[in-house]
C-alpha cells in the first residue's frame, strides 16, 4: 500500500479479502498476516484468539462483534464501524484508526500501547484495566465514557475531551488540565493531588 492516511502509511499487504459477509462468523485462532479487508462484514461475528498481524481493514463493519485474547499488531483500520464492539484481553499494540466510528465500544484488558486513535469520536466508549502506554489520544472525544484502571503513562492527551469521564484508578501523569478539557471528569483523591500539582498547585 502507498498511499497515506493523514500522513500514517499503511503497512503493505500481500493478499486481499474484498467484500466477504463474514457476519455471524465464529473466528476460532485464525491467522491472517498482511491481508487487507476490504467492506467485509464482521457483524457479530465472534473471534476467539485470532491473529491478525499488519493487516489494514477498510469500511469493515465490526459492529456488535465480540474478540477475545486477539491481536490486531501494526494493523490500521480505516473508515471501520465499531458500534457495540466488544474487545477483551485483545492486543493492538501499534495498530493505527483512522476516521473510524466507535459508539458504546468496549474495551476490557489487553494492551493498546501505541496505539493510534488520533481526534476518535469515543463518546459513551469503556475502556477498564487496559494498557494504554504512548498510545496517541491526540483530540479525542472521551465524553462521558470511561477509562477505569487503565495505564496511560506517555499518553498524547493534548486537547483530548475528558468532559464527565470517569477516569478512575488511571495513570494521569501525562495529562495536562491546561490543553484538555476536563469538566465534570470524575477522579479519585490520588488524582486530585495530581491534577492539582500539574496546575502548579501547592498542595500539602
Amino acid at each position: 500500500m502507498a498511499e497515506r492516511e493523514h500522513g500514517h502509511r499503511p503497512p503493505p499487504t500481500d493478499t486481499e479479502i474484498d467484500s466477504a459477509d463474514w457476519d455471524g462468523r465464529e473466528l476460532d485462532r485464525e491467522v491472517h498476516r498482511r491481508v487487507l479487508f476490504t467492506g467485509v462484514d464482521m457483524t457479530e461475528a465472534t473471534d476467539h484468539g485470532s491473529v491478525f498481524d499488519e493487516c489494514v481493514f477498510r469500511d469493515v463493519r465490526f459492529n456488535v462483534s465480540v474478540h477475545e485474547d486477539a491481536r490486531f499488531a501494526g494493523c490500521t483500520f480505516v473508515r471501520c464501524s465499531f458500534f457495540d464492539a466488544t474487545f477483551r484481553g485483545c492486543k493492538l499494540t501499534g495498530s493505527m484508526f483512522d476516521d473510524c466510528s466507535y459508539g458504546l465500544l468496549k474495551v476490557e484488558g489487553g494492551d493498546w500501547s501505541f496505539a493510534g486513535l488520533p481526534g476518535a469520536e469515543l463518546r459513551g466508549s469503556t475502556f477498564r484495566d487496559v494498557r494504554l502506554r504512548e498510545a496517541d489520544l491526540t483530540g479525542v472525544r472521551l465524553e462521558g465514557a470511561s477509562l477505569l484502571r487503565c495505564d496511560l503513562s506517555g499518553a498524547w492527551l493534548h486537547g483530548a475531551d475528558l468532559t464527565r469521564c470517569d477516569l478512575r484508578g488511571s495513570d494521569l501523569g501525562g495529562l495536562d488540565p491546561l490543553t484538555a478539557k476536563i469538566g465534570g471528569a470524575i477522579i479519585d483523591v490520588g488524582q486530585a493531588a495530581a491534577v492539582a500539582t500539574a496546575l502548579g498547585l501547592d498542595v500539602r
